[in-house]
């Protein structure tokens, strides 16, 4: 009986190329990246949700976005709506402030004017009297002038003469009488005139007025009648037969 010697070991055995070349190659990962075959139920579940996005779920989810974008989008239009409604409120607004602070700043401005003036008025009534008496002479005379322009020039107007019929809304009466030259109330004397700044009267001219006579005829009138008259007369005293031959027949003589 033989015996293996002590020491040494068995050499490996080779295996053959093709079976080296089987070991050597690494087994395949049945779904390395979750591909390949799909697992079981993942194509009923992908067509589950296909059939979720397409069936009537989807239509009732997109008309409610539609009908929440609709709603927000009134909601922003009636806003606008409001806001222009307010701005046009206030440009109306402050227009019509600019056009009373405006009339305001006129008004106190006249009123002002009219005040001063109305001070002045004794001033001017005293120049007119001087002018009348002939004093208004040298270095008086300019300045009174030059006071007169001044306050024409701030709208000032004189007003009142003989002569215009009377009027109780710009004259004031102070002197009456009656006269057979006039056919109404009449202004025949002007004691002190009125003075007005555009359409507003400061001061009502002071007058003395007259008032026709009662049961007297104008002049005018009277004179017409006059001539009426005189030719009524003229027209009766014409003969009957103007060219006088009826009498001059009556007074022949009979040749036979």
């Amino acid at each position: 009986m033989t015996q293996d010697p002590q020491g040494f070991d068995k050499e490996p055995e080779v295996p053959d190329g093709d079976a080296a070349n089987a070991d050597a190659t690494p087994a395949e990962p049945e779904n390395p990246d979750g591909g390949g075959a799909p697992a079981p139920g993942d194509g009923a579940a992908a067509g589950g949700t296909g059939a979720g996005q397409g069936g009537p779920g989807g239509d009732a989810g997109q008309s409610s976005v539609e009908v929440a974008l609709t709603a927000q989008l009134d909601q922003t239009r009636s806003a606008l709506n409001e806001r222009t409604q307010d701005l046009q409120r206030l440009q109306a607004e402050f227009q019509n402030y600019r056009r009373r602070v405006e009339r305001d700043r006129i008004a106190v401005k006249e009123i002002a004017v009219a005040n001063l003036l109305t001070e002045l008025l004794p001033v001017l009534d005293d120049i007119g009297r001087a002018r009348d008496h002939g004093e208004l002479v040298g270095g008086f005379k300019q300045v009174a002038e030059s006071l007169e322009t001044v306050a024409a020039k701030m709208g000032l107007m004189q007003f009142g003469k003989e002569g215009e019929p009377f009027d109780p809304m710009i004259h004031e009466a102070l002197m009456h009488s009656y006269s057979p030259d006039v056919t109404e109330t009449t202004c025949v004397q002007i004691l002190q005139p009125g003075y007005r700044i555009g359409e507003r009267t400061i001061r009502p001219a002071r007058v003395g007025v007259a008032e026709p006579q009662p049961g007297a005829q104008p002049a005018a009138a009277g004179a017409d009648s006059a001539a009426e008259q005189q030719e009524d007369s003229a027209s009766t005293s014409e003969p009957e037969n103007g060219t006088g031959g009826g009498k001059s027949d009556a007074a022949a003589p009979d040749e036979g």
